[in-house]
């Protein structure tokens, strides 16, 4: 009987320990479970010698015994613009790597494109292949190249003309001196880095037409980075700036978009805004403090703030319109126009002489956080001016110290498109006659709107746009 124990004993000692030695073993079928999480990826435009956002993929085991890879193999090899690192180790291919049972492992791939003297965007293109017991599988890798000038913390002292032949990408600080001018050609595209301001001591021109706009955005254009608020830090116009001017200028995914800082050196306003978009700051579309600032037929949408003014000025704004949705990025909960003539500094506020006229605007957001989209604050004695002719806006309570004439007070203005979920936007009013801002302005001497269609003959619409 003794013997009969040992026996059984060590039999069942053979039968485990055979067991664990066919699933330790690696599986060898051509029918072995191999799952990759995608056949493809895809990089959006990338500046030339900058690099891009890296993505991954993961090759999974699904059996229940280890899987050896013979290989992964980048197809271009070591001069492939594409790089990649496999689970870890920074290498274009790799033999004989193991995946444990119900397991799995992640490829790396990041692009760096080399300069051309191409114009456009170009294609880029490459394979990673996967070979395991007699199959091979493939993920494509595509990216879209653009060569582009390259400014790594430049200041600009003499008068500069920027033509329209390449992007212009910054990489640090993009400065323009107190007896300099930069201006900058129509359909010129300018790209920020996210450390790299553009600070305007001197003078900046952007000359934007309708059908060539002149862009300022961020320089990640790969999803989902292309759409992030404060992708860049804005513009910011200091005190000795002057005579600026913003022309068909899109102005988008900044911190702070257009900052504009004390009293113009001369009689000319510090800066003109003409027939632009300033969208998705994180902090403000336009920032003021005791400075000069004439705004037409600008569209200022979905920013944190949307207008700030503080510590006093002189402000015209005629047919803008600055409205405000909350999204996955930005939850709408402040007023999208704050207006005051004093800032807080410590514990006493400085205070200056304040004018703001606005004129023929719609100051509009979704519901929610904010039940006043115009809020007006005052402190002291000094001379103070806050107007609202002709505008339509969302409010409870009517904003004091502030004088109003044929204002048109909660009525939705009915834009066109608002859809929240695909970031759809389309601030013109709707094309039938109920929308209550049309025919509902008063006579100015911009006759274009945004779209740069004429301004009907007598009352104009209320807003940007002009319904057509």
């Amino acid at each position: 009987m003794k013997n009969f124990f040992l026996l059984f004993f060590a039999g069942l000692l053979f039968i485990i320990s055979t067991n664990s030695c066919k699933k330790d073993a690696f599986i060898t079928s051509p029918d072995a479970r191999l799952r990759i999480s995608t056949d493809s990826l895809k990089f959006d435009t990338v500046f030339t010698t900058t690099g891009s956002v890296t993505q991954s993929f993961k090759i999974v085991n699904e059996n229940d015994q280890p899987l050896r890879l013979s290989a992964i193999k980048l197809m271009g090899g070591n001069t492939s613009a594409f790089k990649i690192n496999i689970n870890g180790i920074a290498s274009s291919e790799l033999t004989n790597v193991a995946i444990a049972a119900n397991d799995s492992i992640y490829i790396f791939v990041s692009v760096t494109v080399n300069p051309t003297a191409a114009n456009l965007p170009f294609i880029i293109s490459d394979s990673i292949s996967v070979l395991y017991n007699n199959n091979q599988r493939w993920v494509q890798l595509v990216a879209y190249g653009q060569n582009a000038h390259f400014l790594d913390n430049v200041i600009i002292s003499s008068n500069t003309t920027w033509p329209n032949d390449l992007p212009y990408v910054i990489l640090g600080v993009l400065g323009v001196t107190p007896d300099a001018t930069l201006t900058i050609d129509p359909g010129v595209k300018i790209y920020a880095h996210a450390d790299a301001p553009v600070i305007i001591d001197g003078t900046l021109i952007a000359n934007g037409t309708f059908n060539n706009k002149v862009i300022f955005s961020g320089d990640r254009l790969d999803e989902p980075y292309k759409n992030f608020p404060a992708s860049w830090p804005g513009i910011f116009f200091r005190g000795s700036s002057k005579n600026n001017l913003l022309q068909f200028a899109e102005i988008k995914n900044a911190y702070q978009a257009v900052v504009v800082l004390d009293p113009s050196p001369n009689a000319n306003p510090k800066l003109v805004i003409q027939q632009c978009v300033i969208d998705n700051a994180f902090n403000a579309g336009i920032f003021c403090s005791n400075t000069s600032v004439q705004a037409s037929n600008t569209l200022i949408s979905n920013c944190a703030n949307n207008i700030n003014i503080e510590l006093g000025g002189s402000y015209v704004f005629t047919h803008c319109t600055a409205a405000s949705y909350s999204s996955n990025f930005l939850l709408h909960k402040t007023p999208v126009v704050s207006v005051a003539n004093f800032a807080v500094a410590g514990s006493n506020p400085a205070v200056n002489n304040l004018q703001a006229i606005f004129t023929n605007c719609i100051f509009w957001g979704d519901n929610g956080f904010i039940e006043n989209e115009v809020l007006v604050s005052k402190q002291g004695s000094t001379p103070f001016n806050v107007t609202l002719s002709h505008c339509l806006y969302k409010a409870t309570n009517d904003p004091s110290n502030t004088n109003f004439i044929a204002v048109l007070k909660n009525l939705d203005p009915m834009f066109d498109s608002i859809d929240v979920s695909t970031r759809y936007y389309d601030f013109r009013q709707t094309k039938n006659s109920t929308a209550p801002g049309i025919n509902k302005g008063t006579p100015t001497t911009f006759n274009k709107d945004l779209d740069n269609n004429n301004r009907a003959v007598g009352l104009p619409d209320i807003g940007s746009y002009e319904k057509q």
